[in-house]
């Protein structure tokens, strides 16, 4: 269920503040930093690495690109491509990085809105 838009926090990180909506979702992908992935982090018990900076970096360059948040098919495709992953395997290997899921912590990582629906794959 998306949350209600009118609750709000307030986070404050080193490189400024953003709000989150209730589920913990940046409010503005604009005002994005690396701070804040690490906080989102942080707050489910993961310690950020390479791999998980592949992802979200990628999740943020196609933001940039076509402004809206990358299914996760797409990401998997690049597991597959450049970790040289069988699709099982990369689907193994996203759920590792992100045991809550790809929405759930590698889209709200990368700082994008929370999705009013989504096909998780």
């Amino acid at each position: 269920m998306r949350t209600l838009p009118d609750k709000l926090t307030d986070v404050v990180l080193p490189g400024g503040t953003v709000q989150t909506d209730e589920a913990g979702y940046i409010t503005n992908p604009d005002l994005w930093t690396r701070d804040f992935a690490e906080y989102v982090a942080a707050k489910d018990g993961l310690t950020l690495g390479p791999d998980h900076w592949e992802i979200i970096d990628f999740i943020r360059e196609s933001y940039a690109e076509h402004g809206v948040a990358v299914d996760v098919r797409h990401v998997l495709k690049l597991a597959q491509n450049d970790l040289g992953l069988s699709k099982h395997e990369a689907k193994v290997r996203m759920l590792e990085l992100f045991p809550l899921g790809y929405v759930k912590q590698a889209v709200k990582m990368a700082g994008m809105k929370q999705p009013r629906a989504w096909s998780t794959g």
